[in-house]
């Protein structure tokens, strides 16, 4: 199967980035997520520390859900 976008540049310029861009950004929030599992799981924080982390990274991954957005494809 073979797909084919196709924009009307340059008034498709924001659209056409985006879509150039997807997998910068798919590796960015991948990125994000390592981190912010990586901070939750690994790192010694203080009690305080510790639940800004969580609450930071269900909001993300809340986000990502509420967009459809799934990172273990």
């Amino acid at each position: 199967m073979k797909a084919k976008l196709t924009f009307q540049l340059p008034e498709d310029q924001a659209e056409f980035d985006f879509a150039v861009q997807g997998s910068k950004m798919y590796s960015a929030l991948w990125d994000i997520s390592q981190e912010l599992r990586q901070l939750w799981k690994y790192e010694e924080l203080k009690d305080d520390e510790f639940k800004m982390v969580e609450r930071i990274r269900d909001k993300f991954h809340e986000i990502l859900d509420e967009n459809q957005i799934r990172l273990d494809k």
